[in-house]
């Protein structure tokens, strides 16, 4: 099994998983595939945290500005990329590292999804032009009806419940519950977690963001793409196009989307406490002074 093992640097938005997992890469020769269903999009860059020409530069990194702004961008679809990655890596006796926050991406890797019945285009805008504008606890009351154990998820993940079971006429969760064949991969898993700091470190991070003209990238992007483009539904971005219209003040939005940014966190690290099945885990605190020797532990055990 030790052949087919990958290993993988998750956990919350803001932990401090590129860090780690840049250092790894750079220290051992490995590429960093990118698990993470917002760094997919090009031109979305400051406020998906993407790394800059210098750390791309350094390292090579795979399912990053992938795909354009206005696709949608599935699990099955990112796992089959990600496969195709591994085994040419191997080819050139690379060493892969996935890391990234997105779950369903890391899940479908090693535990195939079914793939997602396709939708009428028309129905679809016409149902999303309906649900876009609803509170999220009125999604999740629909939600409870149509597919209730997705019902406690954020708000894409809602939507997508209630447009598959409405217009497909099945649930998400029985097609889950139909998973492909298993993977021949095994995951070891890095979990980086800084537990109470993480909120420091949201909050670090949205500032930072705004200081390197996130707001100037989201005026850019407005002009050139519609407003239900799948790519706006990066974290705070939709925000950001607010302050952008001249409809939010950038003090407000800012508030907002720390507050978005740690519910989200919150259900990664719900995601994350059930979804790995029987796979290694080792947590690290990033903030700890033991990190880097746990980390180069789990390395080397994992090798």
């Amino acid at each position: 099994m030790a052949g087919n093992r990958i290993r993988v640097v998750c956990g919350p938005t803001a932990a401090g998983k590129s860090a780690i997992a840049s250092a790894l890469a750079l220290e051992y020769g490995a590429t960093i595939i990118s698990a993470d269903s917002r760094q997919i999009y090009r031109g979305f860059d400051i406020g998906t945290a993407k790394p800059d020409w210098s750390e791309l530069k350094s390292v090579e990194h795979v399912g990053i500005d992938v795909a354009d702004p206005l696709e949608r961008f599935s699990a099955s679809r990112w796992a089959a990329m990600a496969l195709d990655s591994i085994a040419a890596l191997r080819a050139r006796e690379v060493i892969p590292l996935v890391s990234g926050g997105t779950g369903f991406y890391i899940r479908a890797l090693f535990d195939p999804l079914s793939v997602m019945p396709g939708l009428d285009g028309d129905r679809r805008r016409a149902l999303e032009h309906l649900l876009n504008p609803l509170p999220l606890a009125e999604l999740r009351r629909w939600c409870h009806a149509l597919d209730p154990a997705r019902a406690h998820l954020g708000r894409y993940q809602l939507i997508r419940a209630i447009e598959i079971s409405l217009l497909a006429g099945i649930r998400i969760s029985e097609l889950h519950a139909r998973r492909g064949p298993a993977s021949m991969l095994s995951p070891a898993y890095l979990m980086v977690d800084p537990g109470p700091g993480l909120a420091r470190r949201i909050e670090a991070r949205v500032e930072s963001m705004i200081e390197r003209g996130w707001l100037d990238e989201v005026r850019l992007l407005d002009s050139q793409l519609p407003g239900d483009a799948p790519a706006w539904k990066s974290s705070g971005y939709r925000v950001m196009r607010s302050v952008a219209r001249g409809e939010l003040e950038l003090s407000g939005a800012r508030e907002q989307i720390i507050i978005e940014t740690r519910q989200y966190a919150k259900r990664q690290r719900t995601w994350f406490r059930h979804q790995l099945g029987e796979a290694p885990v080792t947590r690290v605190d990033p903030d700890s002074p033991d990190c880097q020797a746990a980390v180069q532990r789990w390395w080397k055990e994992t090798s």
